[in-house]
Formats: C-alpha cells, structure tokens, sequence
C-alpha cells in the first residue's frame, strides 16, 4: 500500500517543462486525457502554444536554467490552474562528441538545463506540495543516468546527477507525503537523439516515456525504466567485470556517439550551438 495520498488527475494541475514537443507534447497529451489542468512550458513558446491548443492547457515561455523564468512560469501557471499537484521536470538537451572536443559554454549548458533546470523546478515547486501535505514530483532522467556512453561524457553526468538529485530527495520527502520519482528511458525517437545510431539500446517512441510518466502518478515508483528490461541491464553492468563489459562493448560498437554526425545530427546540434552562443551574448 502506498504511503502517499492519492493524487486524482482528473481536475489536478500538472506543469510540464519542454512541453511543446517530444516527450513532454505526449506527457502533455496523456494528461490532459485524464482530465488533468495542464500547464505547458518551453523555451519554444510557440510550440507551447501549439500543444496548449491541441489538448486544451495554457502555454508559458519558460526557460529552465533560469530560476527566474522557472519562478514566473509556475506563478503564472498556478494562477490559471490552480495549486500545482504534479511536477514533470522534462526539459534536456544532449549534445554529443568526444569529451576534450565539446566547448565549455555546450558543457555548462548542458549541467544548467538538465541539472539545475531540475533542482530549480524542485526548489520553487517542493514548498508548496510540502505546505498542502501531498504531491508528486517528476524527473525525466535517461539509462544514461546509469550507463555510461563513450561521446556523451557531460551529458551521462547531468543524468547520472538527477538520478542521485531524486533519490535523495525522495528519501527527505517521503514522510511529509510528497513523492519524487525518475523515469529513465532508453534513447527516445525525438529531436534529442536525431541521428544517433545507438544500437543495442532500443530507440522508443516519446508516449511510451509518457505513459510511465503518468504511470509513476499512480504507482509514486523511486524509478521507472523504459522499456523495463533495460533497467535491469543497467544493473547487471555495474556488476559484471570489467573486462567482460568492455569486450561486450567493443562487440556491440558502443562509440557511435564519437563519429561524425549525421546531417539530421548535424541540425541538431547547429541549433544547440546557436541557443549556447545567444546565451553567452544575452
């Protein structure tokens, strides 16, 4: 039995960051069936538009390395829908290239959106859950929060730190009845992932990571991995020696994030780097 109140979606408000696409457009979806309040942030504030007009929430400019803009997105999200029941913490980006090649402006962006996009949400939304003594809290991490990947050094340790950021906090929070879980899904048939051969993880499609998403409502699991079975791998490599997973790693080829991009990869990280360069000259 679960030792959370029950959270009943139908008429709840539920904020989504990076919702005007991907992942987070088919959370958004999902939710609003259920008859959740949505509200949909984005840096892409037409796209939030876009998704706001398919399913019936309201879309917010949003960008999540800035406390400031997170501040104001849930104060106006919860000012058109009321107290905020549930958090998905969605937004990333995963540039993707030998360690000692990426700039340090792509390095620190990556840790500001993945990470502290994730600790910035948590932090403005925790209290408010806390004080009404019930709430659930999202972090949409990846495998590569447990499975390092050759070629996505920064990005396997902006997830590798939501995934021990949710843990923890989970444990804090646990008995004031707010819940905190990770999803984990394998590499996801979005902008994210464009171009990436990563066989043999398997390539899922956003609405599975939606359906364990809301999923995670219901259930208030510690972590949730999709498809399932590749939890478990995670698990049995951080046992198994060494060498043994190294030679299973040559086997499978396991440095396709290292080699030269694909022009579908080439677009995304054209637009990685123009975002990172606006920033810098903001």
């Amino acid at each position: 039995m679960s030792k959370y109140p029950d959270l009943d979606l139908d008429g709840a408000h539920v904020a989504i960051t990076g919702a005007g696409q991907g992942i987070g457009r088919a959370t958004a979806e999902r939710m609003a069936a259920l008859g959740a309040r949505v509200s949909i942030g984005d840096l892409d504030l037409e796209a939030a538009k876009r998704t706001a007009a398919d399913i019936g929430g309201t879309a917010h400019l949003l960008d999540v390395a800035d406390q400031v803009s997170f501040a104001a997105f849930l104060r106006d999200a919860e000012q058109a829908n009321g107290p905020l029941a549930v958090l998905v913490n969605n937004a990333g980006i995963m540039p993707n290239g030998g360690f000692l090649d990426l700039s340090d402006a792509l390095n620190r962006a990556t840790m500001e959106v993945n990470v502290f996009g994730v600790v910035h949400g948590m932090r403005l939304a925790l209290p408010g859950m806390l004080e009404r003594g019930r709430g659930h809290v999202v972090n949409v991490a990846s495998l590569a929060g447990k499975f390092p990947v050759k070629g996505l050094a920064i990005y396997n340790a902006s997830k590798f730190a939501v995934v021990g950021l949710t843990a923890a906090t989970r444990l804090e929070y646990a008995p004031h009845g707010v819940s905190v879980s990770a999803v984990l899904p394998s590499a996801v048939d979005t902008a994210l992932a464009s171009g990436l051969d990563m066989r043999p993880i398997p390539k899922v499609k956003p609405g599975r990571i939606a359906d364990a998403v809301v999923d995670s409502v219901r259930t208030r699991a510690a972590e949730i991995a999709v498809p399932g079975y590749v939890g478990a791998l995670a698990s049995l490599a951080a046992i198994t020696p060494e060498p043994a997973l190294n030679a299973f790693r040559r086997l499978m080829r396991d440095d396709r994030a290292l080699r030269p991009d694909s022009p579908e990869r080439d677009g995304y990280r054209a637009r990685l780097h123009q975002d990172t360069h606006r920033e810098e000259n903001a």
